[in-house]
């Protein structure tokens, strides 16, 4: 289908902390990169986003410090926009749900549907705390974890296994708040019939888009077949916004609620800002919706989101949600309570002028199919051996030798030779490939065809050695410069959704104003007599201290909150031949969907995809993964183990993984794609 306008949303970002650099992977370097490619095809497109300010950890951070919500969400709020504009993240508008306009949006949403008989009153029993006086929402409630015995999980989730629970699953609760066990009293909630959507998500998600991403699509399908229940819409809260009903005083929108909202009332304050209409932007079926965001937030983007506004009727669906997966650092996950991060804005004080070098890494390792690991020793190798190597080496000499030979203007393109016509060639062959990768959300795949751009321009200047040639043939040298120069100025196109900083200095070398992407694969964007700026180096080299000095500064914020950190590794176990180690068919599979296993705690029933035929295995992850976790990821199976029964179920097979200290599992996978079926050897 052809689309008029594209309205493209990136996850509001949590106002309780800075930005790190797992957001900018998941959601808002490939978010960016989509935006810059589609408005180089001059498309009408809408880039909004704002900062999810409502909720309970913002008001236990400001109950910690002593201050008020808003004065937590205010200082967030500033430092988070601060960074993404540094990084060069191109929204078109940053919100944030704490804005009046955003409350009202909200309200008329939530008076639509109930006016509208789609909630359903409920009266449940919840915790609340009777020195507190008021009921206590999960985050104010912890206890020990009925899984793995953690002592400090949350009334929602267990941080250290993992595990999703309801308060009434914790031993011991006690209230956050005076720190004394609460009681049960009842409540009155409104609650979104999500089961009563059910075939009608089926047929929108599973039969209408088989073209998500396999992480997406496998989680999806995972709830939906699990079978999907009623969720409460509002909160015993007093900090969101209020529930818009007299019966209703005291209580406020569940923040998952009213969080995806926040992207069409920051499309409304766009509008009035710029004298524009905002509702073609969600209503009208010419427009395309995709929902940016990372693999955690799936469920609410895919799920609740679209059944609210399925509910309220007068609005488009989200076309398609690319959910990347997490990335660790330097072989850990992320943490923002340990303070295991790299901080946006510590690295745009640390490493200044670097934003393009970071987008860049984040994009070349990003974890579009599976978990990946940022470390800094790849940062520096990436830097180094292709944005200085390849990249910038290419513009510098192709711009010395142009100054050195010609007087730094454009030669004339003499008569062409068949590697010349071969080079054109591939030249016009780019921006098509480039393009297709982009629009799949291909984005590692696109950056990487981007370079093969400048792999193509360096290798075409060693084959021909303009410095050689010069002595005898200065037209052909000048044949040779010019073709390398159009291939710089299509790098200033093809590039910019990458690399937006460098593609200005680059503009600025060669004396262009910004193209289009229609412009890109052509062999005459410079004119002949162009003058050219001198060369000014794209990229610097990151020296060993550099990198060194940001390990050390990990490894002090490690020993800092893990103080008594010992890895405790079990001795070799005995050792086996060669022929021993021959009879192991391990294969690598695809988790294609996954749930609990009845009256256990710790198994989960996955199928798996083995490139040979889709098996049942159970496996003893169920205290580190959910199913929705497990859905989609790529996994390391033992093939020929003879089948068993566990818990009345026939395993055929067992899923190898990895075992930390702490007893936490881990999946094996490849560090590059391979298909189902792909031997390990």
């Amino acid at each position: 289908m052809s689309f008029k306008r594209f309205t493209i949303t990136a996850a509001l970002p949590y106002a309780n902390g800075p930005v790190h650099i797992g957001h900018l992977a998941g959601v808002y370097v490939p978010a960016d990169i989509y935006v810059r490619y589609m408005r180089l095809q001059e498309k009408d497109v809408l880039f909004i986003c704002g900062s999810d300010e409502l909720g309970v950890p913002i008001t236990l951070r400001a109950k910690k410090e002593g201050i008020s919500p808003q004065d937590v969400v205010d200082r967030y709020h500033a430092m988070i926009a601060k960074s993404f504009e540094e990084f060069g993240i191109s929204f078109d508008h940053y919100s944030r749900t704490s804005s009046p306009v955003h409350w009202e949006t909200s309200s008329e949403f939530f008076k639509k549907l109930y006016q509208d008989g789609v909630f359903t009153e409920e009266s449940s029993k919840q915790y609340f705390d009777e020195e507190s006086q008021q009921f206590l929402a999960d985050r104010y409630i912890q206890g020990t974890c009925p899984n793995c015995g953690f002592a400090a999980a949350y009334g929602d989730q267990c941080e250290h296994c993992g595990s999703s629970l309801s308060p009434t699953d914790l031993k011991q609760p006690k209230s956050m708040l005076s720190g004394k066990p609460p009681v049960l009293k009842e409540t009155k909630h409104w609650y979104l019939p999500m089961d009563q959507y059910e075939n009608w998500l089926r047929k929108y998600i599973l039969e209408d888009h088989r073209e998500w991403k396999t992480n997406v699509y496998g989680q999806c399908k995972s709830w939906i077949d699990q079978g999907l229940k009623p969720r409460a819409m509002t909160r015993d809260l007093d900090w969101g916004v209020p529930v818009p009903l007299e019966e209703a005083k005291g209580k406020v929108l569940y923040v998952w609620f009213d969080a995806p909202i926040g992207y069409i009332s920051a499309t409304k304050e766009w509008a009035k800002a710029n004298n524009r209409n905002w509702e073609p932007y969600w209503k009208d079926s010419d427009t395309r919706l995709i929902h940016f965001i990372g693999k955690d937030n799936i469920v609410f983007h895919c799920i609740i989101f679209p059944v609210i506004l399925k509910a309220h009727g007068d609005y488009i669906l989200p076309d398609n949600v690319p959910a990347n997966e997490f990335l660790n650092l330097e072989g850990d996950k992320i943490s923002t309570s340990r303070n295991w991060a790299v901080w946006l804005h510590e690295f745009l004080e640390e490493l200044p002028g670097k934003q393009d070098v970071l987008r860049y890494v984040l994009c070349a390792n990003a974890p579009e199919t599976k978990d990946n690991d940022f470390t800094w020793k790849e940062f520096q190798a990436r830097n180094n051996n292709e944005l200085v190597a390849i990249f910038g080496n290419f513009i510098n000499r192709a711009v010395v030798l142009t100054h050195k030979y010609f007087d730094g203007q454009v030669p004339p393109m003499g008569k062409t030779n068949d590697l010349d016509t071969e080079i054109l060639d591939r030249l016009a062959e780019y921006p098509v490939q480039i393009g297709g990768s982009l629009e799949n959300f291909k984005f590692r795949e696109a950056l990487n065809q981007m370079m093969d751009v400048a792999r193509m321009g360096n290798k075409y200047l060693a084959d021909t050695e303009p410095w050689k040639v010069i002595k005898q043939d200065k037209q052909r040298v000048g044949t040779i410069l010019n073709l390398s120069l159009q291939i710089a100025a299509n790098l200033s196109i093809l590039a910019d959704p990458f690399l937006p900083r460098t593609c200005e200095k680059l503009r600025a070398i060669l004396g262009i104003d910004k193209l289009k992407w229609a412009d890109s694969g052509k062999q005459n964007l410079l004119q002949t007599g162009n003058q050219l700026e001198n060369a000014a180096l794209l990229f610097e080299k990151i020296e060993d201290s550099v990198v060194e000095q940001q390990i050390e500064k990990l490894k002090a914020s490690k020993l800092e909150n893990n103080p008594d950190q010992q890895v405790q590794t079990r001795p070799q176990k005995p050792e086996i031949t060669f022929d021993d180690f021959l009879k192991l068919d391990i294969r690598i599979g695809k988790v294609v969907s996954a749930e609990k296993v009845a009256k256990s705690k710790k198994l989960l029933k996955l199928v798996v995809d083995t490139g040979l035929e889709e098996r049942v295995i159970v496996s003893g992850i169920a205290q580190n993964y959910t199913p929705e976790q497990a859905v989609g990821q790529t996994v390391t199976v033992l093939l020929n183990l003879m089948p068993r029964k566990i818990m009345g179920i026939e395993s055929q097979g067992m899923i190898l993984m990895a075992e930390d200290a702490d007893g936490r599992f881990g999946f094996l996978q490849p560090d590059k794609e391979v298909k189902p079926g792909g031997e390990v050897s």
